[in-house]
């Protein structure tokens, strides 16, 4: 339920880094880590679905794939769809 919920967003979340990564930098996971001064494991754990980052940690991220925090965030709501929310109400 709420923990399948979660999984799925990290997921998703995971998945677009991967995506802007490649696309708007063309650098591998080591070296945009390196650029950027991010610790590589927690890239990669990203990057899997199975770490996610704190707020000011996805804002710096946001500025390194080249987009505005607003742009990155309506970027995972588009993937994950209107209808996904982590609340049960």
């Amino acid at each position: 339920m709420q923990e399948d919920k979660v999984l799925e967003f990290k997921k998703v979340v995971g998945e677009l880094v991967r995506e802007l990564r490649k696309k708007n930098t063309n650098l591998s996971i080591n070296k945009f880590a390196l650029s950027y001064d991010f610790d590589k494991s927690n890239m990669s754990k990203l990057e899997r679905g199975i770490y996610s980052a704190y707020l000011i940690t996805a804002w710096r991220l946001s500025e390194a794939l080249g987009l505005k925090f607003s742009e990155f965030a309506k970027l995972i709501e588009e993937k994950l769809g209107e209808d996904f929310t982590l609340m049960d109400i």
